[in-house]
């Protein structure tokens, strides 16, 4: 008899384990559902707000043929605008350049300063002023002059949202080259960014990205470190620990960022970057020299550097005509050339 109920009893705790382990699994169901749900609802609200077409008669090489993220060569640039003083200008340019095969990835930053020519005005003046004269199709008109290719997608946003990610973030970490004092936008104070790794919050990533007297290398240095932070946001913002902050950080880019990425194929992108991103992104730099013209500080690229990263992002665009190890040496050379220089 004692052995009976035993095995009732037995029976009795697996029937009540089962029915937790079933409850459990049910309500993780019923939870994911909706925060699926939730991102997909906020991420649809997000990218209504933020997709804005280009206007095909506005953009020089405009390519009106579908790409295949995954599969076709493509090109991002990226513009961070300054809307301080109104009219706005492209103080942030980068320009990322994609082969899905190939896996190649070339990113290259344009110093604000880079004296070209701006279709829109007629004369060569600094480029970040294209923006003020004609928003982002005049930007990617004078970025895809300067360097003689199209520029398939754009994703602009102003200090603001940039400083709203990062905080949504809970912050960035990054690896200071060396200490320097920076002013901070809203309060007016001095920060003190000391060499190696700092956490830095919204405000003080804008000021640490800002920052060109006091480095060593200029602009190329400034550009080194913006390249940087956008690394840091993407990295953390794709993170798992992270996904709990997608809403708001889903509400942060439709107040304060632009794209003609199609909606349709974010998952592509996202698909594609998880691929991508431990792969070894190639650096690229226009080598130039400073001057001053009528008073006004220029930063003049040569026409060899332009001819050679030119040809480098060409060449990864039509991935028929050369091969990885062609476009390797090539922009091992750029880079290299550039940082002997400085």
């Amino acid at each position: 008899m004692s052995v009976s109920r035993s095995v009732r009893r037995k029976k009795k705790k697996l029937r009540v384990m089962r029915l937790f382990v079933l409850l459990f699994v049910f309500c993780l169901i019923g939870g994911g559902s909706y925060f699926a749900y939730d991102i997909l609802y906020n991420a649809k609200k997000a990218s209504d707000s933020i997709f804005q077409e280009l206007d095909p008669k506005k953009v020089a090489n405009y390519r009106d043929e579908d790409i295949k993220i995954t599969k076709d060569p493509f090109t991002v640039l990226l513009v961070g605008v300054d809307n301080q003083g109104g009219g706005g200008r492209s103080d942030v340019l980068m320009l990322a350049t994609v082969n899905p095969k190939t896996k190649e990835v070339y990113l290259l930053s344009i110093p604000r300063d880079t004296r070209t020519y701006l279709p829109e005005v007629g004369y060569e003046t600094k480029i970040n002023h294209s923006y003020s004269h004609g928003g982002i199709e005049a930007t990617i008109n004078a970025v895809s002059k300067l360097l003689d290719i199209p520029i398939d997608y754009y994703i602009t946003t102003n200090f603001k949202g940039f400083e709203d990610i990062v905080d949504t973030l809970g912050g960035v970490t990054v690896d200071v080259p060396f200490t320097f004092k920076s002013q901070l936008t809203d309060s007016l104070k001095w920060k003190t960014f000391y060499k190696g790794k700092m956490e830095l919050n919204g405000n003080e990533a804008l000021a640490y990205v800002r920052m060109r007297k006091k480095d060593p290398k200029g602009d190329l240095g400034r550009n080194e470190r913006q390249q940087q932070v956008i690394k840091a946001i993407v990295d953390k913002g794709t993170s798992f620990s992270s996904i709990t902050k997608i809403d708001d950080v889903l509400e942060k880019l439709g107040e304060n960022v632009k794209t003609n990425i199609p909606p349709s194929k974010f998952a592509s992108f996202i698909k594609l970057y998880t691929e991508l991103k431990n792969k070894n992104i190639k650096h690229l730099a226009l080598e130039g020299y400073d001057r001053y013209i009528d008073g006004v500080y220029y930063y003049v690229p040569s026409e060899e550097s332009i001819t050679e990263v030119s040809s480098i992002l060409r060449s990864t665009l039509d991935s028929s005509t050369y091969t990885a190890e062609d476009h390797s040496s090539q922009a091992n050379h750029v880079t290299n050339e550039h940082q002997n220089n400085w």
